[in-house]
């Protein structure tokens, strides 16, 4: 018998609790260790920071008091990511804490809130992202209550290449404070290297929580009679060396676009993935661009530079820790002291150069601009101005239930010729470089819960998926083949040209006549005088894409952002208003109400 047995803190009640203890009593040492461990973390699952997915409404409402609430809006996970990182500090803390993705937030309890941090992404040119769209508009709606009794914070995310960068958390933050919330410290605003400003956010983020709320009780008082060996977890911040199994060009002779297929190996890793997931893959720039730039700037390779408590050789820099395929506006505006073309950069930088600002910002690389505007750069300067290269996320192309330890890609080759000389992209052309067998790649997994397969098995998918967009339909097919899933399954894919761009032609062809894909279209945009897009083939089957989704299909949509993901909306709500009898703005309505149902889901980029 123990002679002095630990209260444990359990979510039983009274009596439960009370019967529990007197078992304990009974237990030797080891047995009530491992125990008490295991109501300590049941208790911990039931605290607001972790709701449930439904809990009762109850608790719900009681949760926002005494509580930090977080709400992240996420178009490629860097939010999400750092919402994360701050619930673990905030918990490690001894916070109660509570998170939640923007569409998953009941926006009824708003009014009850009275610590609220939200981590928010911009999409292109001031859109919010897919998954926060609801709670934007509800926040800027006349039915936002009064909120005299929040306190709050917001950090915002986006890309300096847009001039309406960071809007979406400008507008919360500023639509807060007009509801009469207070807020705690400033906005800040991330670039895409988001971890400069992000950092110092999230520290000052935890020390105000901390002055505002009292730690939660411990939970138990017993501690482990050893530690236990945790074997390295693999993520964003700590990659898997993963080794190239096969990259294989898809395209045919001739085609106008290099497109891969790559398998890569997890073996060993721990890393495993779902259906729409993304790879996260550390490029490294090509060797051939690094060597412009510094001959360019008239700059020695060898020198060491220091950055952030690291010193590297500037080549090192170059290669593996800064942009210099992509151009972002603190370069240009850094370069523009130091240019004879001072006055005409300057200009760029004006309200009105907003729109030569963004197409030089699309065409043009860093090499491009030390070219057409030279400049004096040391190279300590240089490495302060650049922004780091950040990792590149692709849609997963596989079904871990049909690869195993594998993931596969489908990587369209940025490589075009522009002011005279070659361009690449960094990850791309890394990625198209590498040799099976020897090579390895850094990779981590990026989950995105806001694109998955639907629950319930029963229930139809219709797949829009242009170019390599196709990739996580690869894996969506696959999946519903390994599980068995008695859904219909629809694709519509489009290219170029049928003969040299049909990407996974045999794969596909081989699903129809098995059963697992139930019907294709397809639009090769060039194979006759007008062009053809998947657009057209929807609004072609409107009437069936009208009846499948008065069925309960789920909708899906995969790949650019600019012109076809706005096009493939108008084409839906054509055939909603067309085949539903519905006026336009009804049909608008009426397919923003599958995106809340997440009936229907993008994965743009």
């Amino acid at each position: 018998m123990n002679a002095s047995v630990p209260a444990l803190a359990t979510p039983l009640g009274e009596e439960k609790s009370a019967l529990l203890q007197r078992l304990l009593e009974g237990l030797d040492g080891s047995s009530l260790t491992w125990l008490s461990g295991y109501f300590a973390g049941l208790a911990a699952r039931q605290l607001p920071g972790t709701l449930p997915a439904a809990p009762p409404a109850a608790a719900v409402q009681a949760a926002p008091q005494g509580t930090l609430t977080l709400v992240y809006g996420t178009q490629t996970g860097n939010s999400r990511l750092l919402a994360e990182r701050l619930k673990q500090r905030a918990e490690a803390a001894g916070l109660a804490v509570r998170s939640f993705r923007a569409s998953e937030y009941p926006v009824r309890e708003l009014k009850n809130e009275r610590l609220l941090y939200v981590v928010i992404s911009t999409q292109g040119d001031g859109d919010p992202p897919d998954d926060a769209r609801g709670f934007f508009e509800f926040v800027r709606s006349k039915r936002a209550p009064a909120l005299n009794q929040l306190r709050f914070a917001v950090l915002g995310l986006g890309d300096s290449s847009y001039p309406k960068f960071c809007e979406i958390g400008r507008v919360l933050d500023e639509r807060f404070a007009e509801l009469g919330a207070t807020r705690l410290f400033a906005r800040a605003e991330c670039d895409v290297d988001f971890e400069p400003v992000a950092g110092p956010w999230l520290g000052q983020a935890l020390e105000h929580a901390k002055k505002e709320l009292a730690p939660a009780p411990s939970l138990a008082t017993i501690t482990p009679l050893r530690s236990v060996q945790v074997p390295p977890t693999f993520s964003r911040e700590n990659p898997y060396p993963s080794q190239v199994l096969s990259n294989q060009r898809i395209t045919g002779r001739g085609a106008l676009k290099d497109v891969r297929h790559l398998e890569l190996s997890l073996e060993g890793s721990g890393l495993t993935y779902e259906p729409g997931d993304a790879l996260g893959v550390v490029p490294r720039n090509p060797p051939e661009l690094v060597a412009a730039v510094l001959s360019e700037l008239r700059l020695d390779g060898d020198t060491d530079v220091s950055r952030e408590g690291r010193t590297l050789p500037l080549k090192r820099w170059l290669t593996e820790e800064l942009e210099i395929t992509r151009l972002s506006r603190p370069f240009l505006a850094s370069h523009a002291a130091r240019s004879s073309s001072n006055t005409e950069l300057q200009r760029l930088l004006t309200p009105e150069g907003g729109e030569a600002l963004r197409a030089l910002l699309a065409s043009h690389q860093v090499i491009d601009l030390l070219r057409q505007h030279p400049g004096t750069w040391s190279a300590e300067a240089l490495v302060g101005a650049l922004r780091r290269l950040t990792p590149r996320l692709y849609s997963i192309a596989s079904s871990q239930k049909r690869v195993g330890e594998e993931v596969h890609l489908t990587l369209g080759v940025v490589d075009y010729e522009a002011f005279g000389s070659r361009h690449v992209g960094a990850a791309s052309n890394y990625l198209s470089t590498r040799e099976a067998g020897q090579d390895t790649v850094d990779v981590f997994i990026e989950a995105n819960e806001r694109f998955r397969l639907p629950k319930d098995p029963s229930r139809d998918i219709i797949m829009i998926g242009p170019g390599t967009g196709v990739a996580p339909f690869r894996a969506f097919v696959q999946e519903r083949a390994e599980t068995g899933a008695s859904g219909r399954n629809w694709l519509f894919f489009g290219e170029q040209h049928f003969r040299t761009q049909f990407l996974y032609q045999v794969e596909w062809q081989e699903a129809v006549k098995q059963g697992l894909l139930h019907r294709i279209d397809l639009a090769f945009s060039r194979d006759q005088g007008q062009k053809v897009y998947v657009q057209n083939r929807l609004r072609e089957k409107g009437s069936e894409v009208y009846a499948w989704l008065e069925g309960g299909a789920f909708l899906y949509v995969c790949g650019d952002a600019k012109r076809m993901a706005p096009d493939v909306d108008d084409a839906l709500i054509d055939i909603i208003a067309t085949h539903g009898g519905k006026s336009r703005e009804d049909a608008k309505a009426h397919l923003e109400s599958l995106r809340e149902q997440q009936r229907y889901l993008r994965d743009v980029y």
